[in-house]
């Protein structure tokens, strides 16, 4: 098992992009910035799971995401976070 790429605290990025096979990250998380919450462990992939195939395992993490900054026009508590859990591949080094 390799190391992590990312640890906790760690500001990332979800990717922007759509592929046209099954992907597990919604809509609205993509291209937005995010915090590392925790390392889950490493589990298959769902673009392959779909073609009866999870390998090759591939680490997810738990993110965490300002609800504000998701949705413009929130009116909760500027406090109030949204938990994902992505993949890997699905990020980035934040910058900025």
């Amino acid at each position: 098992m390799t190391l992590p790429l990312y640890r906790p605290g760690q500001r990332v990025r979800i990717a922007d992009r759509t592929p046209a096979t099954h992907h597990r990250v919604p809509a609205y998380a993509k291209g937005q910035t995010a915090v590392v919450e925790r390392v889950c462990g490493e589990h298959g992939q769902p673009e392959n799971f779909i073609r009866g195939n999870g390998e090759p395992l591939t680490r997810l993490y738990r993110v965490r995401l300002l609800q504000r900054e998701l949705w413009p026009d929130y009116r909760g508590s500027h406090l109030d976070k949204l938990d994902l859990e992505v993949f890997e591949h699905w990020l980035e080094p934040a910058h900025g």
